[in-house]
């Protein structure tokens, strides 16, 4: 095996920021562990979960990550062929339990909170992103049949997708559509015995064929005929790339078949697919949930869709440490240079470039980032959690935090992905030269994590779905809430003795935040909408930026009350530390843009759309 796809594990996670967010942050153990549906669950077993886990994919996941990507996927006898030791991973993987951890236990899980859960899943997804795919989607796709199928598919398909026996898929995009889903092609012709044959083609979908698992379960959106137009007329099919008796029994092919594997800047070990079904008029499929739910499909795939976009954000994140944390380490061992306070001096001894200032503000911007992008994550999971618990309870109280994890999807996926390709990319920087070669693993984590601002809706989807919707639900109530949430802490905060200053930046970066809210509005109910695709993406930014900054401020709280009481010597010393300095880098270097931006919003500067197609270029 060549050096390039040796089995070296280069994944790299801090344990301790897991549970400084979960147990110091968010207070785990208080608000949720014991509670409810998680009454067996206590803090030592989410650290116990956590610390195993990470064994597991520094022994079993990581050291794949390289070989993945430099082997790729075949397609070999009309079946894709999977990366060396992906097979094998597959089925260590649902034997350890790590991707059921926070699955219900009447469907064969453990159980676990959200909070738990997505930093399970940054584990798995930092340390083989495109192998942690395959499992994934396969759990989107039992997910959506657990909410709205019947109960003999739940019986046939989730105990066997549970297990990984059965694979998984989601199958919206197609060649002519792109992101407008509302045009799909693919028809679906009542064959009058509840089945249905289903006819056309996918494309780019992730793990769309595989060798790992023994059945491929597509869930396919088409449109039946006489459905409305648009995504109104749209029905979500269960299409088995094998068909099975009720029992499980596989019986004959049904029609399905990879096209093409796309070729890709990243994730290579993912089988990125063209999926053709019906190509001799012989696919059959059943509508999630039977005949009683045609046209419900985009509802229906709303389920696995919101799920995958907080995953796309976890991996965002997940691979920005790893980057990070690599990054890091480089920087204490590599010599270059002597120190600024010897420059004129050339006998002077060469230093670690982590004495470098530069590279000290590049490593201190990425910490501050990627800290700050898992506690918007881990917040978001602890807002499922207290609903989850709440509901049927306390239906205000779960109300609110379910209208937070409505307002903070779209930051998750968004911001936390747009920055993972910032990190990755200031990894290499920091690299310098080598970062750039496949010596070090941070060219593949630039190369892998540009995926994650395109898939499960763009970016700019994200934006439009924030300003659009999600800004305006309960009547604005979610959004105001989350402001509210902001300033109450800006007035405790504003005067600490340490953090007064870096609070007051918050506290500007909310005001303008709140004032561009109202611009958007204003827009909406002038006729000006025209301005608003072209500032959602900035003001999804903005908002993101004001919910990280107050994040990272109040682990810096945390961190200069629990200071004191540390020994200097102490790990926990150094920890909190770089808490409070993360959180004054962010507040200084970041949050003032906040103003700026709403500034820019507030030119209704409108020359993306006015100037003519002809002048963007004279070719």
């Amino acid at each position: 095996m060549s050096k390039a796809i040796q089995a070296i594990n280069r994944y790299k996670a801090e344990l301790r920021d897991f549970e400084f967010i979960l147990f110091e942050q968010f207070k785990l153990q208080e608000s949720v562990l014991g509670q409810g549906v998680y009454s067996e669950w206590d803090a030592d077993q989410v650290k116990v979960s956590l610390a195993e886990c990470y064994r597991f994919v520094k022994e079993v996941t990581g050291p794949l990550n390289a070989i993945g990507d430099a082997e790729g996927c075949k397609i070999v006898d009309g079946r894709v062929k999977t990366p060396t030791g992906f097979k094998e991973a597959w089925t260590k993987l649902y034997e350890a339990g790590w991707r059921s951890i926070g699955v219900s236990p009447e469907h064969g899980g453990a159980g676990g909170p959200y909070a738990l859960m997505v930093l399970v899943e940054e584990l798995l997804s930092g340390s083989n992103t495109a192998f942690a795919m395959y499992p994934g989607l396969c759990m989107g796709a039992a997910e959506v049949i657990i909410h709205f199928g019947t109960d003999e598919q739940k019986a046939l398909f989730i105990p066997r997708m549970m297990q990984g026996q059965w694979g998984g898929t989601m199958c919206l995009t197609e060649p002519h559509a792109g992101s407008d889903v509302g045009s799909a092609r693919t028809t679906a012709k009542p064959l009058g015995d509840g089945t249905y044959a289903i006819s056309g083609t996918k494309i780019y979908i992730s793990g769309g064929d595989h060798d790992m698992a023994e059945n491929i379960i597509h869930l396919v959106l088409a449109r039946v005929d006489g459905a409305p137009a648009g995504t109104k007329g749209l029905t979500l099919f269960i299409v088995p790339r094998v068909r099975a008796s009720a029992d499980g029994v596989l019986g004959e092919y049904n029609d399905v078949s990879v096209g093409a594997l796309e070729h890709k800047m990243g994730i290579n070990g993912n089988a990125t697919c063209v999926v053709n079904f019906g190509s001799d008029g012989k696919c059959i499929g059943v509508p999630v949930g039977g005949d009683g739910k045609l046209n419900q499909g985009m509802s229906q795939m709303f389920v696995m869709m919101n799920g995958a976009r907080i995953m796309v954000g976890i991996q965002g994140v997940a691979v920005a440490s790893s980057a990070y944390l690599n990054a890091l380490d480089y920087a204490k061992d590599r010599k270059q240079g002597s120190s600024i306070t010897n420059w004129k001096d050339a006998t002077a001894p060469r230093v670690s470039i982590i004495e470098h200032a530069d590279v000290r503000r590049m490593l201190l911007d990425m910490k501050a980032r990627v800290e700050g992008c898992r506690a918007l994550a881990v917040k978001l999971s602890y807002h499922q959690d207290m609903e989850r618990l709440l509901k049927g309870k306390d239906d205000e109280a779960a109300a609110y935090h379910g209208g937070q994890v409505d307002l903070l999807v779209p930051l998750v996926k968004a911001y936390s992905t747009d920055q993972a390709f910032r990190v990755c990319e200031t990894a290499i920087q920091t690299y310098g030269g080598a970062g750039f070669t496949r010596d070090y693993p941070v060219e593949q984590y630039c190369r892998d994590s540009k995926i994650f601002s395109i898939y499960e809706g763009t970016n700019h989807i994200q934006a439009m779905d924030l300003v659009g919707r999600k800004l305006g639900q309960r009547g604005g109530a979610n959004t105001q809430a989350f402001i509210g949430d902001v300033a109450k802490f800006v007035e405790a905060q504003s005067s600490h003795a340490r953090l007064g200053g870096a609070v007051k930046q918050l506290a500007a970066a909310q005001e303008a935040l709140a004032g561009s809210a109202m611009k958007l509005l204003f827009w909406f109910q002038s006729g000006k909408v025209q301005l608003v695709p072209l500032q959602a993406n900035r003001f999804l930014e903005m908002m993101s930026e004001v919910a990280v900054g107050w994040l990272l401020l109040e682990q810096a709280l945390i961190a200069t009350d629990k200071l004191p009481s540390v020994d200097a010597g102490h790990p926990d010393h150094a920890f909190y530390t770089g808490k409070i300095f993360a959180a004054e880098y962010y507040a200084f270097n970041v949050l003032p843009a906040v103003a700026y931006k709403a500034t820019l919003m507030n030119n209704e500067d409108k020359s993306p759309v006015e100037i003519p197609d002809a002048a963007f270029a004279s070719v």
